[in-house]
């Protein structure tokens, strides 16, 4: 049998990324992501490092992936109602990616890829500020609080969808 490296990670990101979001990463054990994946734990240890790295590499991915579906064609923000749009239908087919920030924010840590991240919402803060300067989107609002209500408001009613 044939050993496929590249199905084994997926099947481990894949089972890492329900067992997080159900359980963060301080309520989950490799253990049981490995269980869950059918896969010995020792492949994770093996392909990921430890739980942690593990829990960086699937939320970076979820995060790229929403950046992907969201932005396909780039930031740019002549219709915001499509990109609000597009980052609530995200959201709606992808609920356990809002769990997944939230576990990151509880667990103290610093944010998940730091860097790639600020760089990536200064890039939609300054589409959105050029937006305001063309005239199709209204600058009486700060372009960075206004994409922080546009993401926020999306992905709300999946964070907590008891209110």
């Amino acid at each position: 049998m044939t050993r496929n490296v590249e199905e084994t990670r997926r099947r481990l990101r894949a089972a890492a990324s329900a067992e997080f979001a159900e359980h963060g990463v301080d309520g989950t054990t490799v253990t049981r992501i490995a269980s869950r994946a059918g896969i010995n734990k020792e492949r994770l240890y093996a392909y990921f490092g430890d739980k942690d790295a593990l829990f960086d590499e699937v939320l970076t991915e979820a995060l790229e992936e929403l950046s992907r579906a969201v932005a396909p064609d780039g930031l740019r923000f002549a219709d915001l109602g499509e990109f609000a749009g597009r980052t609530f239908d995200y959201y709606g087919q992808h609920p356990e990616l809002a769990r997944l920030l939230q576990w990151e924010s509880l667990r103290g840590a610093p944010p998940v890829n730091e860097t790639t991240r600020v760089m990536h919402y200064d890039r939609k803060v300054a589409a959105a500020a050029q937006a305001q300067r063309d005239g199709v989107i209204d600058d009486r609002i700060d372009a960075g609080h206004l994409m922080f209500m546009i993401i926020g408001l999306a992905a709300w009613w999946f964070s907590v969808p008891q209110l």
